[in-house]
């Protein structure tokens, strides 16, 4: 798994890795044992509930861990081998993996990292496209802390490494894996 994320040194060292799986196999086994139609489980609306469901998972997770004083990592780079994933794990179909959780005890530990503003996040009525948009801000607040941060400091903003991120099509694969997994696009 740490060869798939190119994470290896954390995944590694982690003293628990879980990974979340949006599941509609369960479902599938239901519908099939009462002689009822696939269909409806196969639609991107179902696969969206059950990704929404284990990433609720997830978060409740890594709230309960903080609580307790332990350190998370999201890794979504499971994703970079669908294929080799649903083999290690030996996932069956309807089953979509999304994401591994680390959990332990950090060695080092950054302070939080800002957080978008509310009126960066929520629009009352309707869309506020202007008070979405404007990171001028964010981007002020986030340039400072990922310079001061205790590791992995680096002289960028928000808005400079999601360009970065969205420069590129990641995973196109993604789309191959879903359809073999039996979900319609």
């Amino acid at each position: 798994m740490a060869e798939i994320t190119k994470f290896s040194g954390h995944l590694n060292q982690a003293p628990l890795v879980y990974v979340f799986v949006a599941d509609l196999y369960r479902h599938a086994v239901q519908l099939q044992a009462h002689q009822k139609s696939l269909r409806p489980l196969t639609n991107m609306e179902s696969l969206v509930v059950s990704i929404v469901d284990a990433t609720i998972a997830a978060q409740n997770m890594s709230v309960a861990s903080e609580s307790l004083g332990l350190g998370i990592c999201y890794i979504g780079g499971i994703r970079n081998d669908l294929f080799k994933v649903k083999e290690l794990l030996q996932l069956p179909e309807f089953t979509v993996p999304l994401f591994a959780l680390t959990i332990g005890y950090p060695t080092v530990k950054n302070d939080p990292k800002p957080r978008l503003p509310l009126n960066n996040l929520v629009s009352m009525d309707t869309y506020k496209i202007d008070e979405m948009t404007n990171l001028k801000n964010y981007d002020e607040q986030t340039v400072q802390y990922y310079k001061n941060r205790n590791s992995n400091q680096a002289d960028v903003s928000w808005t400079e490494k999601n360009l970065a991120f969205f420069s590129e099509i990641r995973r196109p694969e993604f789309a191959d894996f879903l359809k073999a997994q039996g979900f319609e696009l």
